[in-house]
């Protein structure tokens, strides 16, 4: 089966930027900015993103350039002979369906609200109103399950398309109405009245803030926000590697991914806080924060279900363009390990998702009654508990062994296809911080995961 390539690097660094933006960009790095001291908590962030994120996202495209294969082949053809780092492709493509599981189920909600705002549904409703819109949704069977089935099913027909007719294409679009409807926001935003305030809280730098909240809280956010908010540890950027050439160095592809997800997550708060100040409405974290707090601030707002409506469109291009992307990847792993057809391989695909995303959407009313985690929790809940809190960190601590160890791929292998080609080389002195430090602050965020949680 041939390998498909990307028809230009733009298209690459789109698609794999697409992977990595998604709802945390949104829901939870403006609010824990916030929290943890404005300006003071970014500059952390950013120093871990840089020190833990980037390293990681090169080691996934390093693995999948190096192997020209998804992440169910590239550890075979990468790993020293009678080795069992090939094992963890069961893990890594759990990973992505287990993601895609509840991920589809909330990108039904926006595309759902997109149509609601159009409608109209908000206008004049107070806090109660907007709280009960979401609870009604939620608890309709038939409109959870129809809309997370028009996302999978979307999705899959963009990936049967290929790579470059369909994935390539689709998201391209995507992402550039992505950026253009957040810019658009964030002037709009930023005009209301009370603007300056929300800004004031969410970038003026307030170590006194930090303190309270607690130094080492603080420092783990951070480092929890950069680790999570790119997307590695499953092979879902792994896969775009294998399908570019080796005319660039991968440390500046690894940078050009991390500062566009920076920038969205950015911009997501100078949307987000000064309407949220504007009109009086806390700003919380998580899926209240979308479909309870700003639903309050557009009802309030002149015009506020056009806004509304833009505002939905943009979180629905943020979540589609990460759906996309890991479809394509589950994609990938299943045609490098079957040889099936693209065809047969999106059917079948698309027919077991629609079977594995059914409990999720089902959590909130029909399998209601089931609570995992304790009073008031759901099956999303488990489901993103076990992605987030132990594949996620598990696998990219076996994606920086693998590239490290000389039991793996080791690192003179690393290095010399990290810095293959033109651009921002990967440093040789690296060598000691990532196999020993960078091992060592991810087994943190793992166990923070637990005692932190």
């Amino acid at each position: 089966m041939e390998r498909e390539h990307f028809s230009s690097r733009l298209g690459f660094i789109l698609i794999s930027a697409g992977c990595a933006i998604g709802l945390g960009n949104v829901w939870r790095f403006p609010y824990i900015t916030g929290k943890y001291g404005g300006g003071a908590f970014v500059l952390i962030y950013l120093l871990f993103l840089f020190i833990l994120g980037v390293p990681l996202v090169i080691t996934e495209l390093a693995v999948g350039r190096g192997s020209q294969k998804s992440m169910m082949l590239s550890f075979d053809v990468l790993e020293p002979k009678g080795s069992k780092w090939h094992l963890f492709k069961g893990l890594a493509m759990a990973g992505n369906v287990l993601l895609m599981m509840y991920y589809t189920t909330i990108a039904g909600w926006m595309i759902l609200y997109c149509i609601k705002m159009l409608k109209g549904d908000f206008t004049g409703l107070d806090s109660g109103g907007v709280t009960q819109v979401f609870s009604t949704m939620t608890s309709n069977p038939v409109l959870t399950v129809a809309f997370m089935i028009i996302t999978v099913l979307f999705c899959f027909f963009v990936c049967g398309g290929g790579l470059q007719n369909g994935v390539e294409r689709i998201v391209k679009w995507i992402m550039a109405c992505l950026f253009i409807l957040m810019l658009a926001l964030a002037i709009r935003s930023l005009t209301l009245p009370g603007a300056a305030s929300g800004l004031q809280f969410y970038l003026k730098p307030d170590f006194q803030k930090m303190m309270d909240a607690g130094l080492s809280e603080c420092i783990f956010a951070a480092m929890g926000q950069a680790f999570f908010t790119l997307g590695v540890g499953i092979g879902s950027l792994a896969i775009f590697g294998s399908y570019i050439d080796r005319s660039k160095r991968l440390a500046g592809e690894g940078v050009t991914i991390a500062v566009l997800d920076t920038i969205v997550a950015f911009l997501a708060g100078i949307i987000i806080f000064p309407a949220c100040f504007s009109y009086g409405i806390a700003p919380q974290s998580g899926p209240p924060l979308i479909f309870i707090a700003l639903p309050n601030v557009f009802s309030e707002m002149a015009g506020g279900w056009f806004w509304g409506f833009l505002f939905f469109l943009f979180m629905s291009c943020a979540a589609l363009s990460t759906v996309i992307a890991v479809f394509q990847n589950i994609i990938a792993g299943v045609r490098d390990v079957t040889g099936w057809s693209l065809k047969k391989t999106c059917a079948t695909g698309a027919a077991v998702m629609v079977v594995l995303c059914l409990p999720c959407a089902l959590g909130f009313n029909l399998l209601s009654g089931i609570q995992p985690l304790g009073d008031g929790s759901t099956i999303l809940d488990l489901e993103d508990f076990i992605f987030s809190n132990n594949i996620v960190p598990i696998g990219s601590l076996v994606y920086v062994l693998f590239c490290t160890s000389r039991w793996g791929w080791g690192f003179p292998a690393f290095l010399s296809e990290a810095n293959a080609g033109n651009g921002l080389k990967f440093p040789p002195k690296a060598r000691f911080y990532m196999s020993v430090i960078l091992p060592a602050i991810i087994l943190l965020v793992f166990v923070w995961g637990y005692i932190g949680s």
